[in-house]
């Protein structure tokens, strides 16, 4: 295998340019070992800002995390920043998590800032990303930068870019950012210099106004006195969670927490897990080993950078079982609309958001109580964007994704597993004090809107030649539909890229209201839904697939949710993915 010449001509420029010797030498040592294939991976494009801003694996490469593609970035966001607000003082925030290297390319992004005459006010160590959404709110700044990859696994990291509403760029303010850094040929560009005295710590001040503020959300605070020794188990999987999380389920009243000791000690290496990923069972492990000796009500997880969380709760046989995020996403908007109603609070000004391949669930429970909801493109800026826009008009309560992210209240832009933990807790205290447990809570609603039925496929196609995969079978899917899913007649195809709906029976076309975005969904005549979309941060594609059905009774679910699994299998066949 040969380098492609324009990869090479990257490999050079990098060899010969103003890059450190220890990175020089990194690069020449996969060129001695003729490790091509790495070398492709890592020079053959540069990052690319994608739904969540830069992620990749750390090392040497344009197409790597590492500290000139942190600090073009963060040039680029400078350069952007200074034409969009010339003459004014801007400030910014940065924060990262527990990953490797993460308190560097923070150190770096600080740099850079400063060096370019910007305001940065820096945590002074780890901390979630919601804080950071809620400093950039709080102190006025104009952009902020988490350094963070998630829950991807310890060869990643990544930087999330923030606009002045503390949430992720959305259009068009995401291209002018990414034209900004694409602009920027050589390293020399780049100012590395810090200023000291435009850099700001900022800590302990702000965590307590940012949990105060979540307190005062608190819907059923009366629930809480009565179920305060609620048995919780927490575990932060070796993340920022656990600098906020506990505090925050202290201040709403809980006294009878246990942390998985375990997994509270921050830790890029992630050494107790596969992945830091709540989304997996076995990231649980430990977690639901704690529940079984402390016969424990609820278990909680959160992602390195706490963001997103994970919940077990025990069902009726007595074992403790995980819910998927379609699942939590749902009871916590049936639980804050049941509470808001039961309180009065409901005045025909409220609304709720979730994503296009979120459960309709949460739609049907929108629908019954006469609550506005909307759906979003995947990615939790455009929810942000939905709040910024409806700001002073409307009353957002809460909102979500599958993929494990909710926001309760508008204090941030971005899913918030702090407030979400304590608002998981305090529906679990509502619901106990009514004599029933969160499971039995589930199938009630269940019974009540009927049983809704998720499950994600994902593909991994890694490298240049995955990202073609990827394309070829998107442009497949696109040209040639499958007529029938799961035995049912497509209806309805929704191609968010060409912005067009298709009445399959009729051939009438009508525009989709929503930006475009490289996702395709087939809406079958019973109600089945897939949505094939590739991932903007992962080299995967993702197929999610829902189905329903009535649930009559609490004795029919197992019955019901076999039938349902079967209906999935037979969709994800007639894809043949």
């Amino acid at each position: 295998m040969q380098l492609e010449q324009g990869t090479l001509a990257t490999i050079n420029e990098w060899l010969n340019g103003n890059y450190d010797q220890k990175t020089k030498d990194e690069i020449q040592e996969l060129l001695n070992k003729e490790a091509y294939t790495d070398l492709t991976d890592a020079f053959y494009r540069n990052l690319e800002f994608g739904t969540g801003g830069l992620r990749g694996i750390m090392g040497a490469g344009s197409n790597r995390i590492n500290k000139y593609t942190i600090g073009t970035a963060t040039q680029g966001l400078a350069n952007y920043l200074n034409q969009k607000y010339p003459g004014e003082k801007i400030k910014v925030a940065i924060a990262h998590d527990s990953r490797n290297n993460s308190d560097y390319f923070a150190k770096i992004t600080a740099d850079v800032f400063s060096a370019n005459g910007i305001h940065v006010y820096f945590f002074a160590a780890l901390r979630p990303t919601p804080e950071l959404s809620f400093a950039i709110r709080q102190l006025g700044c104009k952009s902020g930068v988490m350094l963070t990859a998630s829950h991807n696994p310890k060869e990643y990291n990544g930087y999330k870019a923030y606009g002045a509403d503390g949430g992720q760029f959305t259009s068009p303010d995401d291209q002018l950012v990414m034209d900004e850094v694409a602009k920027i040929k050589n390293i020399d560009a780049v100012k590395f210099e810090r200023i000291e005295q435009h850099v700001e710590l900022i800590g302990e001040d702000l965590d307590q106004l940012y949990l105060d503020k979540i307190t005062a959300l608190s819907v059923s605070p009366e629930a809480i006195a009565r179920q305060h020794a609620l048995k919780i188990v927490y575990s932060p999987i070796h993340g920022t969670g656990i600098t906020l999380v506990p505090k925050a389920l202290e201040q709403f009243g809980f006294t009878n927490l246990t942390v998985v000791e375990e997994q509270s000690q921050p830790d890029g290496n992630f050494p107790t897990v596969v992945y830091p990923n709540p989304e997996e069972k076995e990231a649980l492990t430990l977690a639901l080993k704690k529940a079984k000796e402390i016969d424990a009500d609820l278990v909680l997880a959160t992602d390195p950078d706490a963001d997103r969380v994970g919940i077990a709760v025990k069902n009726n046989d007595g074992e403790f079982v995980l819910l998927n995020g379609n699942q939590t996403g749902s009871l916590l908007i049936n639980y804050l609309l049941t509470a808001w109603q039961e309180k009065g609070k409901l005045t025909g000004n409220e609304y709720i958001v979730k994503t296009i391949v979120t459960s309709n669930l949460i739609e049907a429970i929108a629908k019954a109580k006469d609550v506005t909801y909307y759906n979003t493109l995947t990615g939790f800026k455009w929810i942000g964007q939905i709040m910024t826009n409806l700001e002073g008009k409307q009353t957002f309560i809460g909102g979500g994704e599958e993929s494990y992210g909710y926001l309760i209240g508008d204090l941030v832009r971005d899913k918030d597993a702090v407030v979400s933990c304590a608002f998981i807790a305090e529906m679990t205290a509502f619901y106990k004090d009514k004599g029933s447990s969160l499971y039995d809570a589930l199938l009630n609603m269940y019974i009540t809107y009927g049983l809704y039925k998720e499950e994600l496929v994902s593909i991994t196609k890694k490298g240049k030649t995955g990202a073609e995969d990827i394309k070829a079978m998107m442009e497949k899917f696109r040209n040639n539909p499958p007529a029938t899913l799961g035995g049912s007649k497509i209806e309805t195809l929704k191609d968010y890229e060409l912005g067009i709906q298709t009445d399959l029976k009729t051939g009438i076309k009508t525009e989709l209201e929503l930006p475009k975005s490289d996702v395709l969904q087939f809406i079958t005549e019973d109600g089945s839904i897939v949505s094939a979309r590739p991932s903007g941060t992962e080299p995967k594609i993702k197929f999610y697939c829902s189905v329903n059905a009535k649930l009559p009774h609490k004795e029919d679910f197992k019955a019901v949710d076999t039938h349902l699994g079967n209906k999935i299998k037979a969709v994800m066949n007639d894809l043949e993915v």
